[in-house]
């Protein structure tokens, strides 16, 4: 009799165990595409050998997380755009509900302001190569920008040394990039914080994915706490020289491994840890530290990785241990905001002022050449004013017609152009029925004949008189003297 039961207790579990098991997911309640690069097997350059296994580590850790994954290794310039444009055209067939992911374990370069990822075959002679040879970073987000999804991550492990000599030039790191101010719903991760260089490691793979490998896998944890564990445990394990850094502005939750419970969509600066601690002023952060040991404040200021932590540390642990180093860190942030501002804005003004605080960064050389691009610009307010769009309706339509400037008062040099009303009803004529006048004939005309001069020649007022009819046909006939005077009179002309 007790078979019967404990057979109906097997079968019951194993239902409950199958129901589990299929039951839905993270990754089953929406679409999830990765694109994993390794650039390893540089031609110019020294190998990377833990950029090809950080792929590898990567491909297989998203794979379990419900990703359907592309491994694009080893890409030169334009296997690396066409894996782009391959990857976005699966982004946008799959639909809205997609979250794509790109991680990218290999070298890049901040040329000019900006960022370029490194494919293979790059070989540089100067750094004006580098746009032509390389592939920006912001046409890889753009292009998945422009694409209707759930939410856009992109992980690079970038930020290694500069190994191309030509470009001595060249800033160390990456330069900042605000994902604020591209389209909402994207989440960027740097290897280590802007402006510096990231560890290659002493293992299989660097310090970041290392980290990242280990702390993804733990389950329920929203991608904004598990990208500050993966920075707390780089900064540890690298002895605070490599602190990783992110930006968000993702509207929605995102887990790599959890229920699908969590997945809802979410107001910025409400449910997102990163974005709820923006705000926090020096301040606020002093009353957070005050009374803590250095160790937990110190753990605090690198989860949050903002400048208002890191002033308000170095104010209350001037002692620490940790200080001096979080001191450079705050410095080198602060720099490459000021960098971001003026690269931004891209004026005379903007360099200058950049090079007046920051004169002897590594930055300061591309600074100065931007200057000179914008140093013949003006930028004052007459020309600001003056920088009207025009109408596509009054562009010239062909070479021959030029439009006018417009008159405005910040260019009082141009006539004001006004414009007439133009009546095209012809005037009515006023018909008066009065007789025409007479016509009056014309006087007579009197001939006078003069005596010829006696021989002993013209009295003086015989001269006079001639000048005065000489002056009176043209200058020339008057000036001829008493002789033309005569001639006239005797009737010649």
């Amino acid at each position: 009799m007790r078979r019967p039961a404990l057979c109906n207790l097997l079968l019951a579990s194993s239902l409950l165990v199958l129901s589990q098991l299929i039951a839905p997911t993270d990754a089953s309640a929406e679409t999830r595409l990765a694109l994993v690069i390794g650039q390893s097997a540089y031609r110019t350059v020294p190998e990377l050998p833990n950029a090809a296994n950080d792929a590898k580590g990567m491909t297989e850790l998203l794979g379990n997380a419900g990703f359907n994954v592309t491994t694009a290794p080893n890409l030169a310039q334009n296997e690396m755009r066409q894996a782009i444009s391959d990857f976005a055209g699966k982004v946008s067939a799959s639909g809205a509900d997609t979250v794509a992911l790109v991680f990218y374990a290999g070298h890049g370069l901040q040329i000019d302001g900006e960022n370029y990822l490194v494919p293979v075959d790059l070989d540089p002679k100067r750094e004006a190569d580098i746009p032509l040879q390389g592939v920006r970073l912001n046409d890889l987000l753009n292009t998945l920008g422009a694409l209707p999804t759930r939410a856009r991550i992109f992980m690079l492990d970038a930020c290694r040394n500069n190994p191309f000599p030509a470009l001595s030039g060249a800033g160390h790191g990456l330069a900042i990039v605000d994902t604020k101010a591209g389209a909402p719903g994207s989440f960027i991760s740097y290897s280590t914080s802007p402006g510096a260089e990231a560890e290659d490691g002493a293992g299989i793979d660097s310090p970041y994915t290392t980290a990242a490998l280990t702390i993804a896998k733990q389950p329920n944890l929203p991608i904004e706490e598990v990208f500050k564990r993966i920075r707390v445990a780089v900064a540890q394990s690298t002895d605070g020289r490599q602190i990783p850094w992110e930006s968000s502005s993702l509207t929605a939750d995102f887990k790599f491994f959890g229920d699908s419970s969590g997945q809802q969509l979410s107001v910025p600066g409400a449910g997102s840890p990163a974005l709820a601690s923006a705000s926090r002023t020096v301040e606020d952060w002093r009353q957070e530290l005050r009374g803590k040991e250095p160790k937990v404040a110190y753990d605090l200021v690198i989860a949050d990785d903002s400048v208002p932590a890191y002033q308000a540390y170095v104010e209350l642990f001037a002692q620490a241990p940790a200080t001096p180093r979080l001191r450079t860190i705050l410095e080198r942030r602060r720099q490459m905001l000021a960098w971001e501002l003026a690269v931004a804005i891209n004026t005379r003004a903007s360099y200058e002022t950049y090079l007046t605080n920051w004169g002897s960064s590594d930055l300061a050389a591309t600074a100065r050449r931007l200057l000179l691009r914008v140093q013949n610009r003006n930028y004052g307010p007459t020309a600001a004013a003056a920088a009207v769009p025009v109408a596509v309706a009054m562009a010239p339509t062909c070479p021959c017609s030029t439009p006018s400037t417009p008159a405005t008062p910040i260019n009082p040099t141009v006539a004001p152009i006004i414009k007439k009303r133009v009546d095209d009803t012809p005037p009515k004529r006023k018909v008066v029925d009065t007789p025409p006048k007479p016509r009056r004939p014309p006087p007579d005309e009197a001939v006078y004949e003069r005596a010829p001069p006696p021989d002993r020649g013209p009295p003086p007022g015989a001269v006079m008189q001639g000048i005065g009819i000489g002056v009176g046909i043209g200058m020339g006939m008057g000036m001829g003297g008493g002789r033309s005077g005569g001639e006239y009179n005797r009737g010649r002309y």
